[in-house]
């Protein structure tokens, strides 16, 4: 269940955000201009590479570094494939994952790391193998942590992580927490920019952090629910399953991230689909169980005492289709067709990087009130 009471209690809310999810929602904007002069002073931005890499890899913990993999393979597009590699270990503990680079990774390829920890070492001997291999090694990482120690002029560049302007908090060590994912991407993001694998020069980056800073204060805890998209958006997802539909280069992987931190910080369920393959790969879940007008049981059966039964709702994520085709009309049609409510959010005009940052704010500052308003909250 949903307090909806809550979301328009500045106050509560605040005394229920015991991990500073907020706060790092709404500090993005300066994480990325933090991590924008980190990146430079790391010397970003006079390396001299030598044509594009083959592949880029991207390794790390956590939901952030999932999240940094799928977005610069968004970003990237054609230029090159980009490769998550994926830990295993027998628990999610820093000092249990290791990673293993592919047996073709080698000198022509790119290694990414990005982690809000620093003290895994099963990263560090990541690096030492790629650097083994000649694979050129590049870490996003804590000033003050064993990997920097490790890689840091001697089998790599690492760039500082930039910290919370306002010091450390526990969404820090929460790899969903809102501002670590841009405090790990925006380096990487420069960095890719001089490799020449996609445009995120400092001007654009800049640009990023000025709308995430507008996105925060519409989606601010003080702006109130009726006119605050992040706000509408947890409300309308209370006691629902929410069904991500995404439209567009950029929205791919924000909806990705949506249903990974709906189910890190809030407990919720949801399902993701690209359109238009979302429409058949869900609609049955629109005829089933989950639809709007289904209850197997007798109508007049007493259900005072019950909980309400979850129904599928879609969210529906776009950003600039391709060729202007689109399939929003036939989603919206096949939602209205079943009963099922559907939400709605479509990013300002401006660069790639500026409509994913704005779909990514509001996004997150969503998941983090279903989160504070929910009753199974931490």
């Amino acid at each position: 269940m949903l307090d909806e009471s809550l979301l328009d209690a500045p106050e509560a809310l605040a005394r229920a955000d015991r991990r500073g999810l907020l706060r790092g929602a709404a500090e993005a904007g300066a994480r990325v201009r933090t991590a924008t002069r980190h990146a430079a002073e790391a010397g970003i931005g006079n390396l001299a590479p030598e044509g594009r890499p083959r592949a880029v890899l991207v390794a790390g913990p956590g939901t952030a570094a999932s999240g940094v993999a799928d977005l610069i393979g968004a970003l990237a597009g054609a230029s090159a494939p980009v490769i998550p590699i994926r830990p295993t270990g027998v628990a999610a503990a820093a000092g249990a994952l290791r990673w293993a680079l592919p047996g073709w990774g080698g000198s022509v390829d790119l290694l990414l790391i990005a982690t809000a920890d620093g003290s895994e070492p099963g990263l560090a001997l990541l690096a030492e193998q790629a650097y083994r291999r000649g694979c050129t090694v590049v870490a996003v990482a804590p000033v003050r942590s064993p990997l920097r120690e490790a890689v840091d002029g001697v089998h790599g560049l690492v760039v500082p992580m930039a910290a919370a302007p306002h010091g450390e908090y526990d969404a820090e060590t929460s790899a969903a927490g809102p501002g670590t994912l841009w405090a790990l991407l925006t380096p990487l993001l420069a960095l890719l920019d001089r490799v020449g694998l996609i445009d995120a020069p400092t001007e654009t980056l800049q640009k990023v952090a000025d709308r995430l800073d507008r996105t925060a204060e519409r989606c601010g805890p003080a702006i109130a629910t009726y006119s605050n998209p992040a706000k509408t958006l947890a409300a309308e997802l209370a006691d629902s399953l929410p069904l991500v539909w995404t439209e567009g280069q950029a929205a791919g992987p924000v909806g990705r991230r949506f249903a990974a931190v709906l189910a890190e910080l809030a407990g919720r369920p949801a399902l993701v689909a690209e359109l238009p393959e979302a429409l058949p790969s869900h609609g049955g879940l629109l005829a089933g169980a989950f639809a709007a007008g289904a209850d197997p049981d007798d109508f007049f059966r007493d259900r005072v005492d019950e909980p309400e039964a979850m129904r599928a709702r879609v969210v529906l994520l776009r950003d600039r289709p391709a060729g202007g085709l689109t399939a929003s009309p036939a989603a919206r049609e096949l939602a209205l067709s079943h009963d099922t409510a559907i939400s709605e959010l479509e990013p300002e005009e401006g660069s790639e990087l500026e409509a994913l940052a704005e779909l990514l704010a509001v996004t997150d500052f969503a998941a983090v009130y279903a989160s504070l308003a929910s009753d199974n909250r931490a």
